[in-house]
């Protein structure tokens, strides 16, 4: 059994996938890479991800499937792993091979003993493109270091400090056991992907250090403010999802309760703020429905939320309020880097 499971999903990515796939190939024997090829028709993907799983015999997969989207290829990379661990790495990003060597090395540790990890988080780096200063999104004032712990031992987290899908490897066996199933043919599914297995974790380890380079700059990259709006229905379904998915106000313990909550009310503000910067009384009523879905659906989640600020500016009306979601969006920017 190899010690970590990374997949990689690809479409039409020929043109960078080399620099993510060189990067995790400095683990060595003790990583599996599971290149997915998710229907690519404009390049050689698929002869790129071939060439590496020739020549990397063991270490390298590649596996096609029909165009699925992101979350049909994340699926099918987790359906093919057989590592202990599992890791999601895009096609445009790549990993540190000095944080991947202690990573390893770590899980390695765990693998060991019989309590293994559930989840080992690490920071991540906003690798944007032409910034000389390239953002670092850390946990260590909101998780304990270099120790196993649970989650009544987290602290605060503040606004715009989210465990996203850069930040975390998951042992595969619980995914699979917490039957994490992500959407086809819909963008944003990264959020659902962290979000759903939380309450199935039980033992977390902080690493304090940068593992994961998140390349934004492309103009047709999903996190593309314009491109964002235009998916603005995706972002929604997303979101309706996370609220489906637990009843929130029974999550235990309460402090990962209190993390999910605000968890859920960023994607709610994301929602709220598309719609608005848009212009469109088509998006907006569209937000009003968000909302509304909210209402019915959980009407304790409503009454957490509508009255919070965050909730009061994602729902403003009069132009003078409009004006204050410029606060939400700056957050919201640093939770995703627009380009």
């Amino acid at each position: 059994m190899k010690l970590l499971s990374i997949a990689v999903p690809c479409y039409n990515s020929a043109a960078y996938m080399k620099k993510c796939i060189e990067s995790l190939l400095t683990g060595g024997d003790r990583v599996e890479i599971i290149i997915v090829d998710d229907g690519s028709t404009k390049d050689n993907t698929l002869e790129i991800a071939k060439d590496y799983e020739a020549k990397y015999p063991g270490t390298v997969r590649a596996v096609h499937q029909e165009n699925g989207g992101h979350g049909e290829a994340v699926n099918t990379g987790l359906a093919n792993a057989t590592g202990l661990y599992f890791k999601v790495v895009d096609s445009d990003d790549h990993l540190d091979p000095n944080g991947l060597k202690k990573v390893l090395d770590k899980l390695e540790e765990f693998s060991f003993k019989s309590n293994a990890l559930d989840m080992l988080i690490c920071n991540y780096v906003y690798d944007k493109e032409g910034a000389r200063h390239k953002k670092v999104m850390a946990y260590r004032t909101a998780l304990p270091m270099n120790r196993v712990f649970d989650w009544n031992s987290i602290r605060y987290f503040h606004a715009g400090q989210y465990i996203l899908m850069h930040s975390v490897i998951y042992r595969t066996q619980l995914l699979k056991d917490c039957g994490l199933r992500l959407p086809k043919h819909t963008f944003y599914v990264d959020n659902l992907y962290v979000y759903y297995p939380l309450p199935y974790v039980k033992r977390v380890y902080y690493m304090n250090i940068k593992l994961y380079r998140y390349y934004i700059g492309r103009s047709d990259q999903s996190v593309n403010e314009k491109i964002m709006i235009g998916r603005i229905d995706q972002q929604i379904r997303v979101t309706k999802m996370m609220l489906s998915s637990h009843d929130l106000m029974k999550v235990q313990p309460v402090k990962l309760r209190k993390y999910m909550l605000s968890y859920f009310e960023i994607m709610m503000a994301i929602s709220s703020i598309l719609a608005i910067r848009s212009g469109s009384e088509e998006n907006l009523e569209k937000r009003d429905e968000l909302w509304s879905y909210l209402k019915e659906t959980d009407k304790a989640v409503y009454r957490k939320l509508r009255y919070r600020p965050f909730g009061r500016i994602s729902n403003a009306r009069r132009k003078v309020d409009l004006k204050l979601t410029d606060t939400i969006y700056r957050i919201v920017r640093r939770i995703y880097g627009f380009n």
